[in-house]
């Protein structure tokens, strides 16, 4: 049994650990069900849940939800309706939403969805900038379909480099000079004894 400190009580019966939890006003939860013996703690149940529920309500309003916009197109879209489409599709990648892109079809005009994909094509290739196909077109039912995501911004850390003015050349890296290997001790020779002086030779005087 735990306490609402997190203070060890020690094994005791069932009945025993709710007098005591009742008696200091608070309630007698059981944390560990499937422990040998199972583990209680003590604890204010109804302010735990608060503190729950208000821990969960932070982490949704954390969370950022991503929005799934749509816009639709026919395979016979005049280029001025088509920049329309694209400038709004721009928009919306740029809010940070994804875009699902709809080329409908209808009666003869299935027998023409190279026209859709190729459309598909040109769309993703003139969003590039601030978009990415994340699914590439499929066929779904009548209808061709995509769906582009924008492009994640570079990191906040990191910190554009200064461009250098033209013609000039960057400066050589500058070496912190090498420190010199500490000398190796070598091992003394023994002394060797002095020659014995010869029969002519005189003392120092």
């Amino acid at each position: 049994m735990i306490d609402e400190e997190g203070g060890q009580l020690g094994i005791m019966p069932p009945y025993e650990a709710l007098k005591i939890a009742r008696g200091q006003g608070l309630d007698l939860v059981e944390v560990a069900p499937t422990a040998n013996p199972p583990v209680c703690r003590i604890i204010n149940y109804g302010k735990y849940l608060y503190q729950l529920s208000k821990r969960q309500h932070e982490a949704r309003k954390n969370q950022k939800s991503i929005e799934l916009k749509e816009v639709k197109m026919r395979p016979r879209t005049s280029a001025h309706d088509f920049e329309t489409k694209r400038n709004k599709v721009i928009d919306f990648l740029k809010e940070g939403a994804k875009v699902k892109v709809t080329v409908m079809f209808r009666g003869r005009e299935m027998a023409h969805r190279d026209l859709g994909f190729r459309m598909m094509e040109k769309l993703a290739d003139e969003v590039s900038e601030v978009g990415m196909v994340e699914t590439r077109p499929k066929i779904e039912g009548p209808n061709l379909s995509t769906i582009i995501s924008a492009k994640k911004a570079p990191g906040k850390g990191s910190t554009p480099q200064p461009s250098r003015p033209a013609g000039t050349t960057s400066p050589a890296p500058v070496r912190s000079p090498q420190p010199k290997p500490a000398p190796v001790p070598v091992a003394a020779a023994p002394a060797q004894p002095a020659p014995a002086p010869s029969a002519g030779d005189e003392p120092a005087r």
